[in-house]
């Protein structure tokens, strides 16, 4: 039988509302701690804790390579192709989930996150559980990736890859509410940054369904990864929205050793996101 999800919390009191209310209560006297900025692209913010963060993208566009470099940074708190991470010490941990490859090539993911952050091979890292999802159902997806996050201390980066198949329809409103519903209930509660990925229409740039719509309206930050029309070995990261100041484009190419790499003074013909001033 088909699922919305809509039972993601049970039914709440009149009491309990008039407490809710109470607790969302801003004050102008009071005063409200900045959430940690946990991954930046040159000078702009494109992670906090708290909040999550989307790519989206037509299919090979090599938007799983991105993912990985974004992993790679977070994993040594390092700068790694155009990213920058800073989590805290108590913030390390990563959940990678990946719902639309076998095991082998989500093994390959996982080789080239190692190889980025310059890990051993030959031992698995303590700050890194990789799930591989993709015969399960999105009901026990999104049950699997529940317990991993509330079981999993000082976790504070969680990937998904793949956030259509935490829904039966792309197109049902209720499933995408309730979806984007939950990731926030997770980021709140465990104080996360969560970053997902999402195929972009074929005839289009809008992200797939009313889950990319969502996903555009409440993330604080959306890349767009697009293939050069006249190079398909190289990828072009653009800024299609964000909440902190724009970020310079950039583009990677995937070298010799099948690792991601920039492309030095890679020239963009236009520009995405918000429209000038």
């Amino acid at each position: 039988m088909v699922s919305d999800n809509t039972n993601i919390q049970p039914p709440i009191s009149d009491l309990d509302i008039a407490q809710l209310r109470q607790n969302a209560r801003l004050s102008i006297t009071s005063e409200y701690e900045q959430m940690p900025e946990v991954i930046k692209i040159g000078e702009a913010v494109a992670g906090t804790l708290g909040n999550f963060s989307a790519a989206i993208g037509k299919a090979k566009s090599k938007k799983t390579f991105n993912c990985s470099a974004i992993v790679a940074s977070a994993l040594t708190n390092n700068s790694v192709l155009g990213y920058t991470s800073c989590f805290p010490i108590d913030k390390r941990k990563i959940l990678y989930v990946d719902t639309e490859q076998g095991v082998s090539h989500c093994q390959k993911v996982l080789n080239r996150i190692y190889r980025l952050a310059g890990l051993s091979l030959e031992q698995d890292s303590e700050y890194i559980e990789f799930l591989a999802l993709r015969k399960y159902t999105p009901e026990v997806r999104i049950r699997v990736i529940d317990e991993a996050i509330r079981e999993t201390a000082g976790l504070g980066l969680v990937i998904i890859d793949g956030i259509r198949d935490l829904v039966y329809d792309i197109n049902n409103s209720t499933e995408a509410t309730n979806t984007i519903s939950l990731l926030m209930q997770w980021m709140d509660e465990f104080q996360i940054h969560i970053h997902v990925i999402l195929h972009q229409n074929k005839g289009d740039d809008n992200a797939r369904g009313h889950i990319g719509t969502e996903l555009i309206n409440k993330a604080e930050t959306v890349l767009q990864i697009e293939r050069d029309k006249d190079d398909n070995n190289v990828s072009r990261v653009e800024a299609l929205f964000i909440r902190d100041k724009d970020f310079q484009p950039f583009a990677f190419r995937i070298n010799d050793e099948i690792l991601p790499e920039l492309v030095e003074g890679y020239t963009f013909d236009k520009k995405v996101g918000r429209p000038q001033k």
